[in-house]
């Protein structure tokens, strides 16, 4: 039998906080094998990425490593501080999951990609340029001659990071760390992105250690999976053994863990909320001097009924223009065409006009951490809206109202007192739904609100949701890219590419058979297995 690659021999992560110590990962071991892959999957808080974290001798000073993380015979854990930066990068790379805050943002692409050669390679100037060419052609970046210029900005979700794996492979790493790489992205990127690894694995020969929650692309994508909570090894084994037979409670419920259900129809004579006829959106960038300004339609005549207590789900890929139909349906975006809000016209409506509607129209955005200010408590946040729209209320009827959303979205009323970092990933985008909540809406816009959620969490919100809508009578548009979640949430479903919707209908009618190319290839990629 050959030497493992990576051999990781009880390891054990703690962190000396204010607070006491805390053990984030308790005697890990396991191996991957040359030209391997080896999933890492787990809830959010399980250890995973400081696993991960711990190989590439990354984690903070307060952290302490004890056990052994043995790289091709050499003991990482024991390895000096340049040793280290020689290995990173060179031998083993890291793409992390979100790529907007790994890249540069005032950077050019090519001159990031470029600064891993220079390190490692002592390349510069042409040789340099031409290297990072072929690296974004091999990643799949369309006119990688143009592209080779442009900001990261510029770029879409997936072709960002697809940069990220170019930087990453600049070297030809033996051992590639991949830290939820698909995990913001449209399910038919994702599709094209595990595929792209799967050739790169097979051109360099390349071991990975792929960091996830989603179970699905472990099936699609993984020989071997090892199963973490609260910081220890609870399973592992082949991925085929594992996902057939699971032997530990916690791997059968995040195998069981998939949003399902179907939402009870409105009555067809339910009365209208929200009508949108011919709705355009176009935005206008200002090119050099004297050129003539590029103007583009992100949305194009797009006709929409919402009934009172209905969910309609909107699904298509990253800059299909889903979300900005979102955001014009709010009146947060100037738009053409024609917007009614029950009896009223509101498609002409400044920010002035709006904001007597506001506390009937709310917003639950996809990244609680990045909505929620870190410098207010919880229940601050969660009473923001009353103080601006309710000034006639007093403290206690504020509290008395906090409290109330608290309870709604399941949550002990305690921690309005506690600040959003003191929360996990799931507890904050309840407190966002708690924030909408709290004034007492009509309407709610949920904008991709359970993508960066693990699938238990996701299933819980899906739950609360229903609940809530159940419960209050709210109606709600769902912007997903995740099926499954749309199936279980919605009545009707929109599916849209480049700015029109292809296709429309009852959820189930539209699952069960899609006309469109486009949908089955939505359907295809968020459904069935791909074979690894």
């Amino acid at each position: 039998m050959t030497t493992p690659l990576l051999e990781i021999d009880n390891l054990r992560v703690d962190f000396d906080l204010p607070t006491g110590p805390v053990t984030a990962v308790k005697d890990v071991s396991f191996s991957i094998g040359e030209n391997q892959t080896l999933a890492l999957v787990g809830e959010s808080g399980s250890g995973k990425s400081v696993t991960s974290t711990a190989v590439m001798r990354l984690l903070p000073e307060m952290a302490r490593i004890s056990g052994r993380i043995r790289f091709a015979g050499e003991d990482l854990a024991q390895a000096s501080a340049a040793r280290i930066r020689q290995l990173r990068g060179n031998d083993i790379s890291v793409i992390f999951q979100e790529p907007m805050t790994s890249l540069n943002p005032l950077q050019r692409i090519g001159r990031q990609v470029a600064e891993v050669l220079k390190k490692h390679r002592g390349m510069s100037g042409k040789a340099a340029r031409t290297r990072v060419l072929e690296l974004l052609e091999q990643v799949g970046i369309p006119e990688a001659q143009r592209r080779i210029d442009s900001y990261p900005y510029e770029l879409s979700g997936g072709q960002r990071q697809r940069v990220m794996i170019a930087m990453a492979l600049a070297c030809e790493p033996r051992l590639l760390i991949a830290d939820e790489p698909t995990t913001a992205l449209d399910v038919t990127v994702q599709a094209q992105i595990l595929e792209l690894l799967r050739d790169l694995q097979r051109r360099y020969g390349m071991a990975i250690l792929f960091i996830t929650h989603d179970l699905g692309l472990v099936r699609q994508f993984a020989e071997r999976v090892c199963v973490m909570r609260h910081g220890e090894l609870v399973e592992s084994g082949s991925t085929a053994e594992v996902f057939a037979a699971p032997r530990h409670d916690y791997t059968r419920m995040l195998l069981e863990a998939e949003p399902h259900g179907h939402k009870p129809p409105v009555a067809a004579d339910a009365p209208l909320l929200l009508q949108a006829r011919d709705m355009r959106v176009r935005f206008t960038t200002r090119k050099r001097l004297f050129a003539a300004d590029d103007v583009f339609e992100a949305v194009r005549g797009i006709t929409l009924d919402v009934q009172r207590g209905q969910t309609v789900g909107i699904v298509g890929e990253s800059g299909s223009g889903k979300s900005t139909l979102g955001r014009a349906l709010l009146r947060l975006l100037d738009s053409q065409g024609q917007l009614r809000f029950e009896d009223t016209d509101i498609s002409g409506f400044d920010k002035a006009l709006m904001r007597p509607l506001r506390s009937r129209m709310q917003v639950v955005f996809q990244d609680p951490f990045g909505s929620l200010s870190p410098r207010l408590t919880v229940g601050e946040i969660i009473s923001e809206g009353l103080r601006v729209h309710f000034p006639e209320l007093d403290r206690r009827e504020r509290e008395r109202r906090v409290i109330e959303a608290l309870e709604d979205v399941a949550l002990d009323p305690l921690m309005r007192k506690r600040y959003p970092h003191e929360f996990s990933g799931g507890q904050r985008q309840r407190i966002a739904i708690a924030r909408a909540l709290v004034l007492k809406p009509d309407f709610l816009l949920l904008d991709e609100p359970t993508s960066a959620l693990d699938r238990s969490v996701q299933v819980t919100v899906i739950e609360l949701l229903l609940h809530l809508q159940d419960k209050y009578g709210l109606t709600y548009v769902f912007i997903s890219h995740d099926l499954a979640v749309v199936r279980a949430l919605s009545d009707t479903v929109l599916v849209m590419k480049d700015g029109v919707v292809v296709e429309q209908g009852a959820t189930e009618s539209v699952f069960a058979d899609p006309r469109e190319a486009y949908t089955r290839e939505l359907m295809r990629a968020a459904f069935v297995d791909h074979a690894a």
